[in-house]
């Protein structure tokens, strides 16, 4: 701790340097000026939910040293399973791609469209000879592209539609153009759909946190940006998303096509800030719409209007996300269940003269030394 009286030079120390940054909260000021020019309110309209989200991997870890498992599962607002698979750090990621190919699974329809025959080609982020342990939430991420591209090119919807997904509309984890091409597939089948079955599908991704929020949350209540009385929207220009992303690809939309920059790879959405609530003290949410839907706004957030603000057991956050979250958690008895399969199989690894000693393992104290704290 600091002496007490030291405090006091701190916290002018604090203080001058707040005040010799103060042109940081100008431009933040000025930037949502920018914001408030463009808000619009939000016109409740009917159509079809339907979200889909891809369980925790902090939760669906199976652990009994040297073994590490990765359930991954994909499900949707309705408990549908979308995508299942088990996964470790050290499997043959070459093997792993290949039984998607061969079984068509979302992942292997996405990798057959997109012309890639393995998971190293279709992310840079997954080597043949994995070396991390982080690749398997890599491939998590693709199961739940996989399973949106899914339903978007393959499912027929017998009315409008919206589909949620639980994230922005970007992605750094596809190898090249990848996550471009995907897009073009989707706008495709999006348009498709509406020509020959005057069906509307429509995407969006909502991010539970965002740095856009968390660099201007003070400035837009400073700002009353959004004022009370209605639920409502506004764009955010590229301007002040560049200010906050590090990356420009993260940003340009992917149809910009400029000779003097790198073509877009990670961004298939127009960002917009929304707040599903009436009241200035309601969440706002950071929300991309698909970038070829951009000018159907208005229509994609009355159609989520009414789902939000029913929204349980976060307040006017899509209530179809969180069914969606509800059933992809693999939590309680489900992960015992799992994780005593994962010790059986472990034991019957074992020598039978040896399997006493590994069901004494079973029940020793995994950390002794907890025992000072009860």
């Amino acid at each position: 701790m600091f002496d007490f009286d030291r405090l006091p030079v701190l916290k002018e120390l604090i203080r001058n340097a707040t005040f010799g940054d103060a042109n940081l909260l100008q431009e933040v000021m000025d930037d949502v000026a920018l914001l408030k020019q463009n808000v619009s309110t939000i016109q409740p309209r009917n159509t079809n939910r339907i979200s889909l989200v891809a369980s925790d991997g902090g939760n669906n870890r199976l652990v009994f040293n040297p073994f590490s498992l990765q359930v991954v599962r994909v499900v949707d607002t309705f408990g549908q399973e979308l995508v299942l698979d088990v996964i470790s750090p050290s499997s043959d990621t070459t093997t792993l791609g290949q039984r998607h190919l061969d079984e068509g699974t979302p992942l292997g329809r996405l990798m057959s469209d997109l012309n890639v025959t393995s998971l190293a080609d279709l992310s840079p982020m997954i080597p043949a000879r994995p070396k991390s342990q982080s690749w398997p939430l890599v491939f998590r991420d693709l199961c739940e592209w996989a399973a949106l591209y899914d339903l978007i090119t393959r499912q027929t919807w017998g009315g409008d539609t919206l589909i949620v997904r639980d994230g922005l509309l970007r992605a750094k984890i596809f190898r090249d153009d990848l996550f471009v091409q995907m897009y073009k597939k989707i706008k495709g089948a999006i348009e498709a759909t509406r020509k020959t079955r005057r069906r509307e599908i429509f995407l969006v991704g909502i991010a539970k946190r965002s740095r856009v929020i968390e660099r201007y949350r003070l400035a837009m209540a400073v700002q009353n940006v959004f004022k009370s009385g209605y639920a409502c929207y506004a764009p955010v220009p590229t301007s002040l998303q560049s200010k906050v992303y590090e990356w420009d690809e993260y940003v340009r939309s992917p149809e910009d096509a400029d000779d003097g920059k790198e073509n877009p790879k990670f961004n298939m959405g127009a960002m917009h800030l929304v707040r599903f609530g009436d009241r200035s003290g309601d969440p706002v949410w950071t929300v991309d719409i698909l970038h070829c839907e951009a000018d159907r706004a208005q229509q994609v957030f009355g159609s989520l209007l009414d789902d939000a603000q029913k929204g349980f057991p976060v307040p006017f956050y899509p209530h179809c996300l969180q069914e969606a979250d509800r059933h992809a958690q693999v939590v309680d008895l489900d992960l015992a269940i799992l994780q005593t399969s994962l010790e059986e199989a472990v034991r019957e690894q074992i020598a039978a003269d040896r399997r006493h000693v590994f069901d004494a393992q079973r029940l020793a104290a995994v950390d002794p030394a907890a025992v000072r704290y009860q």
